[in-house]
């Protein structure tokens, strides 16, 4: 029935803060940006290696949504990485601070967390 993950959806509440974390900082290439008038919203098509994986949406005054402590519902964006040392030291260049590494209890693989613009948690892997 399923093949494989389509995209991600975040609606941001600054566009041009998150457009440049997302493209800037994170690295992610655009596919398409667009400016709906009729609702005021910026859409904003991401790829990552070629793939389209984010859709990155603004809309006028959206609620704040609770990540800590961790609410219902999606709970992270995570992203494979092969370095995560490299990857900790580039957000550190961006005045991004990374929780301390972790150990994956099950798979034995590291991983760490930092958070967007509008406080949604980033997880980096390393496969």
């Amino acid at each position: 029935m399923l093949s494989a993950i389509h995209h991600i959806a975040i609606i941001c509440s600054n566009y041009e803060r998150s457009k440049d974390f997302y493209t800037r900082i994170l690295g992610l290439e655009v596919k398409q940006e667009v400016y709906r008038e009729a609702r005021q919203s910026w859409k904003l098509d991401l790829m990552l290696n070629g793939l389209y994986v984010v859709e990155l949406f603004s809309f006028p005054a959206p609620p704040a949504r609770p990540s800590r402590p961790e609410a219902c519902g999606l709970r992270h964006l995570a992203f494979s990485v092969e370095n995560l040392e490299l990857v900790i030291t580039t957000l550190l260049s961006h005045n991004i601070i990374a929780e301390p590494i972790r150990t994956d209890e099950y798979t034995g693989k590291r991983f760490t967390f930092i958070a967007d613009p509008d406080d949604l948690p980033i997880e980096f892997y390393e496969v």
